[in-house]
């Protein structure tokens, strides 16, 4: 309960929070859309506007968003409008940004930058203004997830039917494609370029385990994300490793004891069952 007198430990605790709401929500839309090859490559495209930001000092999560957007936007507009394969325009945008990311943190001027907190992660390092950015678009995905559950979800699962039902299905693919981007910007310093995908992804495997409804998902989603990073970030503070691969390392122990535990459930169901039969 020490660590609770320390201003950082605390902005790690709401970051895990307000993480873990926007993952878990946003997540859960892509994993539905099995998207997560798309987020991936928006995940490293996103190194391409930190180079920028460093290059020509400007905020470099700010250059970061605003370049993820543009190349969730190129992806889909490559593989919708011009006959390019999906996996093809993922594969463009993915080495753009890591091309132009290396290219310009090379060339700026004075220190080179500590890539290593938006490389790898440092949820210690979340700042207030992390926070605030983190409740806006939280606060943001809760509502729009709340008025539009319906759309989103035929979005989600039939896009074909959702457009016979009047759907404006391409406004959401767009609006939800950079409501993923800008999570993934907003929630580097959690775990780091390299491991967000798990985030986006983990969690909702897990709860997935359990329950097939949607709505479930994202709630189960959030609870799983927070546990398993405030469980990360306590055993990585006492370990003295990394927090954002630690928090991933939970996660990914907490799904393989949910596919243990519904496989004794089941198991334990068949027995009832041929027990029952034989009766």
């Amino acid at each position: 309960m020490e660590l609770l007198d320390y201003a950082f430990f605390r902005n790690a605790l709401w970051g895990s929070l307000l993480a873990s709401i926007a993952c878990g929500i946003i997540g859960s839309y892509v994993v539905a859309r099995r998207m997560v090859f798309i987020s991936g490559g928006i995940t490293h495209a996103s190194f391409g506007g930190l180079g920028i930001g460093f290059y020509f000092g400007f905020n470099p999560v700010v250059s970061a968003m605003v370049f993820s957007i543009l190349s969730a936007f190129g992806i889909q507009w490559l593989s919708k409008s011009q006959n390019v394969r999906e996996d093809s325009a993922i594969a463009v945008f993915w080495s753009l940004g890591m091309a132009i990311g290396i290219i310009l943190i090379f060339l700026s001027p004075g220190y080179a930058p500590n890539l290593s907190e938006y490389l790898f992660g440092n949820i210690l390092t979340i700042s207030k203004t992390d926070i605030y950015l983190l409740t806006a678009l939280s606060t943001i995905l809760v509502l729009f997830f709340s008025f539009f559950y319906r759309p989103i979800l035929n979005t989600a699962f039939d896009k074909e039917f959702a457009q016979t039902r009047g759907v404006p299905v391409i406004f959401f693919e767009y609006t939800l494609i950079m409501l993923v981007a800008v999570t993934i910007v907003l929630s580097i310093r959690l775990v780091g370029i390299v491991l967000l995908i798990s985030l986006l992804t983990v969690p909702q495997m897990t709860a997935n385990i359990f329950t097939n409804k949607f709505s479930k998902i994202m709630i189960a989603s959030v609870i799983i994300s927070f546990v398993g990073s405030v469980a990360g970030l306590l055993l990585s503070y006492y370990l003295n490793v990394p927090s954002g691969a630690f928090i991933i390392f939970v996660l990914i122990l907490i799904f393989l004891m949910g596919k243990l535990v519904a496989r004794f459930v089941k198991g334990k169901g068949l027995k009832s069952q041929r027990a029952g039969d034989s009766i």
